[in-house]
């Protein structure tokens, strides 16, 4: 018989009461238990339990992960362990905290207690968070909330006497969405897509295999269509229908629940009035790029002035654009490229600004270093953010040489720097994916406190990836749509009619900049590209652009439907030639530029003709950015909607006020 996963307990809370009256008689029992969330073999499950009902074992191991398999201790002297490079913090009170071991600790867990409740106390009961329909939160003096299910059981009210309602709540929050209810303030909403996007992206960075509707009415949890996401992982858990195991919904009604994942890229609403209608663009020919080989080291240093600071910035990223960088240039390079370093800085400079950002990363670092084992017992998010990082970092890149092998220090420093990260910025704290952004940059630093202010800089760019409620994805998906449409219409037309006008085929691309389709060394190029921000804005959905369009004849001739597509676009993974990608993706850009009837909408996204006179601290690039030579522009976001007159030949962009609408 297969042994099963022990549980793990994402959050805990003793002190919860039931009454066992309604009314307030003063003769009421008052049943004290502990509140618990649980994840147990796939499912997320509620549990309460009276104090008598309790498993002591359980309680004890209600913050140990049995995946986790890390414990961070001091160094003692006689055998230190140091990160990469030996680095030494600039104050000798960080030696402490930067020396760090790393040695296996075994982990004793219960049986995990019942699913069912206790046939010893009708007081205690356990839900399947996913058959949560609503809380009802009401003050009595204390916090006493009510589950509902969707089946419409209202289960006992719990009373936190105790405190500890707003802790749990944020622990849910994780796992489903919670809105409030339009019609009581005291009622909250449970949906489903939360926990899809929030528990991580998992799947999306995980799965190589493809398995289609059959298998995820199975598992859905584990088997997710070609990798692309908990989000679609959350779209074929609604495929579960057991009296019709073999069952299979039509594509449409496929697309149909992908809209409802992610609101706001509704495809057939009403027209609108007031748009301009432009006819089917001649963009012209593309035009013919050439690339040239890497800035090496002896021409790096030919930009810098006798007290290091950088010269001719534009032409710099023009030539960094056109070829990238040698490995060894990297390191210095990629700090100026993400912000870390000032263009204009000078070497003495570079050296107080690295001494003053060492000492407060390391204020940070000893933050979460300094945590006790009681005081973790009582902060969840700290023990969900420390339990993903760990289970991510031990499979992060780890064929790569810089983390393979056990006891890798590289691996080590991943986890610091992803730990103090949650300190940096507590709100968003970890997702699933963070590691895969940081990995290259430790790769290329080998240096802790320097790669942790170069993916600080890098998760300002990437930080709406990753956030709840996805705006950054949402906008980037309907930017991509709107790029599409322009240059390759007919095979956009094509994807509407095979209900994958949505582009969720390019989810993972963009949620992680193609970490997970490129070669490793091919996405260090790729990001030093794209980080010039240039020759446009937004200059990654023309390397999806470019993608699409080397792809877009065989799907189209092969007749690929809504499954297939997807499939086909997943296996591209580690198949992709990045030369070819940039040369193309300029191309485009170039041929773009020269329109001369560009839609507003289009110059909007890809930041073009947006500035008519350059301020005299600008400096313009081949490409006509204009940059300052201290910092590069950030792309700026912004929401589009797509509207259908019902026949599927009026689409309609929105930027701005201005509206577009494309005929076929």
């Amino acid at each position: 018989m297969a042994a099963t996963t022990p549980p793990k307990v994402v959050f805990e809370h003793e002190g919860v009461f039931i009454h066992s009256s309604p009314d307030e008689s003063e003769d009421q029992d008052l049943i004290s238990g502990f509140l618990r969330i649980v994840d147990k073999d796939g499912e997320t499950l509620v549990e309460y339990k009276p104090l008598e009902d309790a498993d002591p074992s359980n309680m004890l191991c209600a913050c140990k992960d049995s995946s986790s398999v890390v414990e961070w201790a001091q160094s003692s002297e006689d055998n230190p362990h140091r990160p990469i490079d030996h680095q030494l913090s600039y104050e000798t009170e960080w030696d402490m905290i930067n020396a760090v071991s790393f040695r296996r600790k075994v982990h004793s867990h219960g049986d995990g207690g019942s699913n069912h409740a206790n046939d010893r106390n009708k007081w205690a009961f356990s839900f399947n968070v996913c058959d949560l329909r609503s809380i009802t939160v009401k003050c009595e003096g204390w916090s006493c909330i009510t589950f509902r299910l969707k089946d419409g059981t209202a289960l006992p009210a719990i009373h936190f006497h105790q405190g500890g309602s707003t802790a749990f709540l944020d622990s849910l929050r994780k796992l489903v969405q919670i809105n409030e209810s339009p019609d009581d303030e005291n009622v909250l909403i449970v949906s489903t897509y939360s926990r899809a996007f929030s528990q991580s992206f998992e799947n999306l960075l995980d799965d190589t295999n493809y398995g289609f509707v059959q298998k995820f009415k199975k598992d859905p949890y584990t088997t997710t269509l070609g990798g692309f996401s908990k989000v679609t992982n959350y779209l074929f858990d609604a495929f579960r229908v057991p009296e019709l195991e073999y069952h299979q919904r039509p594509a449409e009604e496929v697309a149909d629940l992908l809209g409802e994942i992610i609101p706001g890229l509704e495809i057939n609403q009403q027209e609108e009035p007031g748009f301009e209608v432009i006819t089917r663009l001649d963009l012209g020919p593309r035009p013919e790029v050439q690339r040239r080989g890497p800035v090496a080291m002896e021409e790096w240093a030919k930009y810098q002035d006798s007290e290091g600071r950088i010269t001719n910035v534009p032409h710099l990223k023009d030539v960094i654009f056109k070829g990238g960088l040698c490995h060894a240039v990297r390191r210095e390079a990629w700090k100026f490229l993400l912000g870390y370093f000032p263009w204009n800085s000078t070497h003495e400079e570079r050296k107080l600004l690295q001494k003053r950002k060492t000492d407060e990363y390391f204020r940070m670092k000893l933050q979460w270093k300094s945590v006790s084992e009681e005081q973790e017992k009582r902060n969840s998010r700290l023990r969900d953010y420390r339990s993903l990082i760990e289970k991510d970092v031990n499979r992060t890149d780890r064929n790569n040489k810089f983390y393979e092998g056990l006891d890798n220090p590289g691996l080590i420093l991943l986890h610091d720097i992803l730990m103090t990260y949650c300190m940096f910025d507590f709100d968003l704290g970890y997702v699933q994916g963070m590691s895969d952004l940081l990995s290259p940059i430790l790769f290329v630093m080998e240096n802790e406190v320097d790669a942790f202010w170069c993916f600080v800089s890098f998760m300002d760019e990437m930080h709406e990836n990753f956030e709840e409620q996805m705006q950054g994805m949402k906008t980037q998906l309907v930017q991509l749509s709107t790029l599409l449409r322009l240059l390759a219409l007919a095979f956009w037309n094509y994807l509407e009619a095979q209900d994958s006008g949505y582009l969720y085929f390019c989810f993972r691309w963009l949620l992680i900049r193609f970490k997970r389709e490129l070669h490793f060394q091919d996405v260090l190029r790729l990001w030093e590209v794209m980080w010039t921000r240039l020759p446009c804005q937004n200059f990654h959905l023309l390397v999806c652009c470019a993608i699409l369009d080397s792809e877009k004849q065989k799907i189209m001739d092969r007749k690929y439907g809504f499954n297939e597509i997807l499939k086909h676009i997943n296996e591209l993974s580690m198949k992709l030639d990045i030369e070819e990608i940039l040369i193309k993706s300029e191309a485009i850009c170039m041929q773009i530029k020269n329109c001369k009837d560009l839609p507003h909408s289009v110059s909007e996204i890809l930041g073009l003709n947006t500035v008519t006179e350059p301020s005299a601290a600008l400096e313009t690039s081949e490409y006509g950015i204009l940059e300052s030579p201290q910092t590069s522009p950030r792309s700026t976001h912004r929401q589009d909607h797509v509207i259908s007159n019902g026949h599927s030949h009026l689409k309609e962009s929105t930027h701005n006020g201005c509206k577009v609408a494309f005929i076929s």
